[in-house]
């Protein structure tokens, strides 16, 4: 009896997570995360979710609530910068302040979500970054609102030995946008947006994932 080539099955079928390239997402939340090399340093992650998929499952929302249903896109974890915000001096002696550098990016995430009112509401609410991120969450009106993203990428190899992305926002370039409008949104290249798997020992950080920009201005200025 020969080999059959019809009953091998449907292959894995459409992965629950999204990769590096152009998208339409949708954020469910944001949160901030310690950098641990670097005290006090935090980064941005943005939980995106694409387009709802046709027959397709994702992630439960919620492992310990399943009531709640499972995700109806690919979802993934974006930092809103590839270097931790932090407090720090540039090279040209410019100080840089981390909540600041943070409420810059959420100045300009709100501005493409039409959410500038919101956005001047809170002036002078919070005493602390993770208050201003936790209000975001509680009371903006940024649910089931999509834009085009850009999304870079490190490529690592997980635990299971499958190949993952750590994925981040890159900086603006050419008057092109990580997010927004598609046509404001930069194009992906890979040959420039993703960062290929290199085979060395990762046992040493330093101030390599620091986000001490070279300016004070928002990299992802609208202006």
């Amino acid at each position: 009896m020969g080999l059959s080539t019809t009953d091998l099955g449907g292959g894995a079928g459409v992965p629950k997570t999204i990769t590096p390239g152009n998208l339409k997402l949708k954020i469910n939340r944001l949160e901030l995360e310690d950098f641990t090399f670097i005290p006090n340093a935090k980064h941005l992650i943005l939980h995106v979710e694409t387009e709802p998929i046709e027959g397709f499952e994702g992630f439960l929302i919620d492992r310990d609530n399943v009531s709640l249903g499972n995700y109806k896109g690919q979802i993934g974890r974006l930092k809103a910068s590839q270097y931790a915000y932090a407090d720090g001096e540039t090279k040209t002696g410019i100080k840089i302040q981390r909540d600041r550098s943070v409420l810059l990016f959420l100045q300009n995430l709100t501005n493409a979500l039409g959410l500038n009112d919101w956005m001047k509401d809170q002036d002078n609410k919070h005493n602390t970054i993770e208050s201003f991120v936790e209000a975001f969450n509680k009371t903006a009106d940024f649910k089931n609102k999509y834009l085009t993203f850009c999304i870079s990428g490190k490529e690592y190899m997980g635990k299971t030995g499958y190949l993952n992305y750590d994925m981040y926002l890159p900086k603006s370039e050419k008057g092109k946008y990580a997010f927004g409008e598609e046509s404001k949104v930069i194009v992906y290249n890979e040959s420039i947006h993703l960062k290929k798997t290199e085979v060395k020992d990762l046992k040493s950080f330093g101030d390599d994932n620091l986000n001490i920009p070279s300016k004070i201005n928002s990299d992802f200025s609208l202006d």
